[in-house]
């Protein structure tokens, strides 16, 4: 095999992503976020636009110390004054970064209607800024806006456009399929004619939005044409619908051929290994639920539900696995339902490190409690943690670590010092370990006074003492809770599943099902309480 050539990644997560509706960053999450992305091994880096907001503006002056490329956003110089004296290209040039990229119409229409300018004048825009940039010794980058729209209008302005700035010293001239309506064949075709025309391949970047749901192929489709520079963001955070998502591309690139042979990026294999961690770490600054289904780092991507794919997951994972989970950060998952086999059964053991025969059964008797407790309401499905503890029980494995012999919860309406009304919850556990019997009480309201529901208060009591195991549940935070009214059997009856996290990155899902929506509750916290116990390797302090 021949020296592979380089192929560079450019992360707009903290620009192009912040614009997704209801994103906000604050300077220390923007920062959290760079070094994540420094740590996985991304060429460059965008960090805003400095000037556009007073946060983009802190961040580039306390911006973090980094291996990549840190780039600054910013437009081309307006008409009818110099790249030196436009106060808006000053402010993006001031911020000092080694990298800066500018965004420039390339799209005839949008100059005359947008713009309200020539289209020469917009060429001199485009020349004298990129000139201005590298005479200042940046690494100059034209994010050419609108181009495919702009070259299918007008091949010859938009071409024009682009060697503007390719004539002018840039680095790097990026190919924005700025309205996201460009399909991959398109994209790959008119990238090669850009190519024919004159720009080379290793100069040449893309920018692709996700408006047809394609913008990863878009992306592979301009690199298979000779594209050398991708740019994307971490989840496919972006305006509308999103950007070219990061966390499907650069496993894509690492792990699947052609690309793997033929190219190599700045993020290394053991590297890769952490992208679960930073697709999640992202949307826990975000406060959002990680989409299961997302590829390669979602926590159904690997997850195998009916019992002839389980069958063959058992014999070989390459049967239903299209790479191994481990090299992305990610588990593989046989979910247990009412659709289950004993093929399933066993796998799911197994990955718990539970090893039952073939035949054995109790596999029979875990089977039929499942669809029993299905018919209840349960959902074994989506709550892996919940169903582990299950077969632990019937297998006579469960430790018992405590016992709960009491809790109530109060939720008082009242009015405050202010005379406004609010709720108050509040919660009592009685819980016994060993022979000592502990009394816990909680309020659930939080460090700005707002009440954060029964629940709440029934996690903060239940967490507050628990003797030999509080040190193994201080770093546990549940992360989602989902609640549905569901019909088990002749009556309907609440479903909670509760998410759970701990300090490693370890995700797990306990479902509880009550007529009452608080006792459900407490059970499913229970379970993933239990359930982190155990694996943490705690000893059962009851007989």
């Amino acid at each position: 095999m021949g020296q592979r050539e380089r192929l560079y990644l450019y992360d707009t997560t903290l620009r192009d992503g912040q614009q997704t509706q209801g994103v906000q960053f604050s300077t220390p999450e923007k920062a959290a976020i760079a070094r994540a992305l420094d740590a996985l091994g991304v060429d460059y880096i965008e960090g805003g636009w400095p000037g556009a907001n007073p946060t983009d503006s802190e961040f580039f002056e306390t911006r973090p110390s980094l291996k990549a490329t840190f780039t600054a956003f910013g437009m081309t110089k307006r008409a009818g004054r110099s790249a030196a004296n436009d106060e808006v290209l000053a402010a993006v040039m001031n911020a000092g970064t080694p990298a800066v990229c500018l965004v420039g119409k390339t799209h005839d229409f949008h100059v005359t209607t947008a713009l309200g300018i020539t289209l020469e004048e917009n060429l001199v825009n485009i020349r004298d800024s990129v000139a201005h940039m590298v005479a200042e010794g940046r690494e100059a980058l034209f994010d050419a806006e609108h181009f495919f729209d702009g070259y299918k209008a007008n091949p010859e302005y938009a071409l024009e456009a682009l060697k503007a700035a390719h004539g002018a010293g840039a680095r790097w001239v990026v190919l924005c399929d700025t309205n996201g309506g460009t399909l991959p064949a398109e994209v790959g075709r008119i990238v090669a004619e850009v190519i024919a025309a004159g720009i080379p391949g290793d100069r040449l970047g893309i920018h692709c939005h996700d408006d047809t749901g394609n913008a990863v192929a878009c992306s592979l489709a301009a690199v298979d044409a000779g594209v050398r520079q991708i740019q994307g963001t971490l989840n496919g955070l972006g305006e509308r619908c999103g950007n070219a998502n990061l966390t499907s591309l650069i496993p894509t690139l690492l792990l699947k051929e052609p690309y793997a042979s033929r190219f190599e990026t700045g993020v290394a294999r053991e590297a890769l290994a952490g992208l679960v961690k930073v697709s999640r770490q992202l949307d826990d600054i975000l406060n959002r639920v990680p989409l299961r289904s997302a590829a390669y780092v979602g926590a159904s991507a690997f997850a195998h539900k009916a019992g002839l794919h389980a069958s063959a997951i058992l014999k070989d994972p390459t049967t239903y696995e299209h790479v191994e989970p481990s090299l992305v950060g990610n588990a593989r998952v046989i979910p247990m339902s009412n659709q289950a086999g004993q093929s399933n059964l066993r796998a799911r053991l197994s990955a718990a490190g539970i090893e039952v025969a073939p035949g054995d059964p109790r596999l029979a008797r875990i089977l039929d409690v499942v669809k029993a407790r299905e018919d209840q309401g349960y959902a074994y499905d989506g709550a892996q943690a919940s169903f582990e503890l299950l077969a632990r029980a019937e297998l006579g494995l469960l430790p018992r670590f405590f016992e709960i012999k009491r809790y109530r919860v109060t939720v008082e309406r009242r009015k405050n010092r202010y005379d406004q009304m609010v709720s108050v919850s509040e919660a009592v556990v009685v819980v016994k370990i060993g022979k000592d019997k502990v009394l816990s009480v909680s309020e659930s309201t939080d460090e700005t006074g707002t009440d954060r529901g029964p629940v709440n208060a029934l996690a903060k009591a239940l967490a507050k003492d628990l003797g030999p195991y509080q040190a193994s549940i201080e770093d546990m935070q549940l992360v989602d809770f989902k609640v549905r009214i569901t019909q088990g059997g002749t009556e309907a009856v609440t479903r909670v599943i509760i998410d759970s996290e701990d300090r490693s990155g370890r995700r797990w899902s306990t479902v509880g099902v009550s007529p009452n929506i608080v006792d459900a509750s407490f059970s499913a916290l229970l379970d993933a309480i239990q359930w982190k116990l155990i694996q943490d390797g705690a000893v059962a302090a009851v007989g």
